[in-house]
This record gives structure tokens, sequence and C-alpha cells, in this order.
């Protein structure tokens, strides 16, 4: 069973943890238990249940009646609002619910229902990014196993594929050409689906290499096409102190083309840019290229 913290519960609810102390001792609204070094913790139930009452508690149910309501009564509450339109911050409440009981339909059916409430794009920047954000968080304190990561993985990109296909190529023989890769060891894949759905989505050229491209595969690509783009995403690969040289490598080799980088690894303030190598701190900012 997983273990929480009371700042770990802050920033997957989005309440303050000293919010949080108040409504314990003022409402009981949360048990926590005690390891037994004496320190306090939460846990999966715990979680859910703040999940929901911040729910309520962001739709104007105030606390103090929230907690006379019994645990059943706030389901049913919750239920009746997950059937109408809601904000970004429920539907990221919702998937977090779905992913920590690894609930295949809930999870699903939250995240079709902001597809048909906000669009498939407006969803993925959203619901979906600030879902990941959370489960890094629960990842970095152990709280998730890989089964779960591979869970939401395989449903987001499921969702990712379905959208990338309703998007038939329309480009043209002579149009640029962007190769999309992961580096040879990298196999986070959902932000390079992302990229090529934004792509398709505006009539762009795209070669999607994938997973896993050792170096001179991408270098053969390159010559066959002669990429004006490259577009990658460094999420775990390469390590920390590897990323300038491998940054300074990819401008070197490819000086005739843009490419633009993306990922937690590409986000380092030390990092020098070559002049042909653009970071992307957001998907947005890939999408401003053709507005």
């Amino acid at each position: 069973m997983a273990q929480y913290t009371i700042k770990e519960l802050e920033h997957l609810s989005g309440i303050k943890a000293h919010t949080i102390r108040i409504w314990e001792q003022r409402y009981g609204i949360l048990n926590p238990k005690r390891t037994e070094t004496n320190i306090r913790y939460y846990d999966d139930a715990d979680l859910k249940s703040l999940l929901n009452i911040s729910l309520l508690n962001e739709r104007g149910y105030k606390i103090s009646k929230i907690a006379q309501m019994d645990k059943g009564q706030i389901l049913d509450t919750v239920q009746q609002l997950c059937d109408q339109p809601c904000e970004c911050a429920q539907h990221v409440s919702e998937l977090v619910a779905a992913m920590v009981d690894m609930d295949e339909y809930k999870f699903d059916r939250a995240l079709s229902k902001a597809t048909l409430q906000m669009g498939f794009q407006e969803t993925m920047q959203e619901v979906v990014y600030p879902f990941l954000n959370k489960i890094g968080i629960l990842w970095q304190t152990g709280n998730i196993t890989p089964a779960h990561e591979h869970f939401v993985s395989n449903l987001i990109r499921q969702k990712l594929l379905v959208a990338i296909d309703g998007q038939p190529a329309r480009w043209k023989e002579d149009d640029p050409v962007y190769i999309l890769y992961l580096p040879e060891g990298e196999l986070h894949e959902l932000a390079l689906l992302y990229m090529l759905y934004i792509l398709r989505a505006h009539n762009q050229r795209v070669v999607y290499m994938g997973q896993h491209l050792p170096f001179k595969d991408l270098e053969l690509t390159y010559e066959q096409f002669k990429a004006k783009f490259l577009c990658t995403v460094l999420t775990t690969v390469p390590e920390r102190e590897q990323v300038q040289a491998y940054l300074n490598k990819l401008s070197e080799r490819f000086s005739d083309s843009t490419i633009y980088v993306y990922g937690y690894q590409a986000q380092h303030d030390f990092l020098v840019f070559p002049v042909n190598v653009v970071r992307l701190n957001c998907m947005r900012e890939l999408m401003a290229k053709f507005k």
C-alpha cells in the first residue's frame, strides 16, 4: 500500500498542507496513520477521499457541509458532478483516482469526457500534461509502481494513435521534412507521439522513427530525406552530464537543420543551446510555428 506525506497530498490534491491539517483537526475528514517511528502518513484511501472532497469544495460545497456527509453521499454527489461539464482540475483528479485503482473503465471515461468537452488538443495540454506531472510526483516518492506507469501510458498512447490516425497525410512531395525520433535507450514515447499529432494536424511532412533510434540510423534517415527539421524528446536519455555533448553533436552533424528538443533533460539551466538547436519548454511553442 502506498504511503503519502501531507506535502505529497498537497501536490496531488491542490489543497495546501495547513488547510488539510485544519480540516483534520476541525472536521476529522482524514485519519492519518503512524509508522512504528511515529511518523504520520496517509494511504490510497485517504488520497481518493481528499480528491473527492477537493472536487466538492471547488464546486462550491462548504467543508462544514461535506464533513456532515458519509462516504456514500460524497461518492454520489461526486458522481453527479462528474456527469456535468467540469473544469480541467476535476478531469485531472478523476484520472489520478482511476490510476490509483488501476480502473481502465474510469480512466477511459474521464479521458473521453474531457476530450468531448474540450477537444483532443486542449485535453492534452490542459489535462493530460498536468496529470503526467502529478504522476511524476508519485513516481519520485515511490507511491506508484512501473505497473501504474505502464497502465496509464498505454491508455493515453491508444488515444494518441487514434487521434493521429484521424489526421491523414496532406503534404506535398517538395514540402520540408520533419524527422521525429527518440535517442537510443529512450523509450518514453508519449510526447513524441503528441508532436506527431501536432505536425500531422498542420499538414507537415513527417518521418516518424519512434523509440530507441541509434545515431547511425538517424544519420541514414537524414541523408535520405535531407530533413530540414529534427524533433526529439529527452526524458531519461542522455543522462544529465551528457546532455550538452549530445546537443553539440546534433548541432554539428545536422548543421543545415533546425533541431527541436523537448523533455525533462532539455530543461536544465546550465545547458547552452547551439544556434540551430531550439529548446521547447511546452508543446504550445511548437504549435505557435504554424500560426
